[in-house]
């Protein structure tokens, strides 16, 4: 699988279970350093270039709070509490200390390397295949992006283009590009490109779905590109009418 150049260090003191993780995340294309206490951490970090950190609260010499607190000091490396600790009072306490998310233990492994994925992608942009895309998006339409320098153009009748997007409107766009063809859920855009820990409102991705489609479709309201499926989500296709 290819290597996508990021490294999650994580900090537990369960080794089958860090064992566990660092297997998946080695399939999934990324790199993994283990560390069993705050002193391992605090080593590593010194020493390493890490991208994300998964973090257990309960460690043999102190807790995961303090090297939250500690390393957002000097670091915005982000940080995803994982803890059997699953009080109310524990999670606000994680994201004060500048953790970005929390998961609770015994947690799904699948849901653990989506929210991985997804916070890399915040923090760090759709970098994890740098290539161009290109899709006819009707008649005399054509969408070029770039994902290496974040441009989006579009070539109208001949006329090009370069379309100017808020982050977040990029930020889908790839998404759907990544997922072309695919049926995708609501839920799982807004958690994918607002982070599994967001805020937002359904209506927020209607709202940027609309904006796309008026930046790039012929028709926005009747569009061929980025498609509605009714009652589940939208798909990305292209189309030449």
């Amino acid at each position: 699988m290819e290597d996508k150049g990021y490294t999650v260090l994580i900090v537990d003191d369960d080794k089958d279970l860090s064992l566990l993780i660092s297997d998946m995340l080695f399939d999934n294309g990324y790199g993994c350093i283990l560390a069993e206490s705050l002193d391992d951490a605090y080593d590593i970090i010194e020493k390493n270039k890490v991208h994300l950190i998964l973090l257990d609260i309960n460690l043999p010499d102190g807790t995961g709070f303090s090297l939250c607190k500690e390393l957002r000091k000097v670091s915005e490396v982000p940080v995803i509490f994982a803890s059997a600790r699953t009080s109310e009072d524990d999670k606000i306490t994680g994201l004060d200390m500048g953790g970005d998310d929390y998961i609770a233990k015994p947690y799904s492994i699948k849901e653990l390397m989506s929210r991985i994925r997804s916070l890399i992608r915040r923090t760090y942009g759709f970098r994890e295949k740098e290539k161009t895309y290109s899709f006819k998006a009707g008649k005399d339409n054509v969408i070029s992006i770039d994902t290496g320098r974040r441009i989006v153009k579009r070539i109208n009748k001949g006329i090009e283009e370069e379309v100017a997007l808020s982050l977040k409107e990029y930020d889908l766009l790839i998404y759907l590009c990544e997922h072309q063809k695919q049926v995708l859920k609501k839920e799982n855009l807004v958690n994918e490109v607002w982070g599994a820990f967001n805020t937002v409102e359904p209506s927020t991705l209607t709202v940027h779905i609309r904006w796309l489609r008026e930046k790039l479709e012929n028709n926005p309201s009747k569009p061929v590109f980025i498609k509605t499926v009714w009652g589940v989500g939208y798909i990305l296709e292209e189309n030449e009418d």
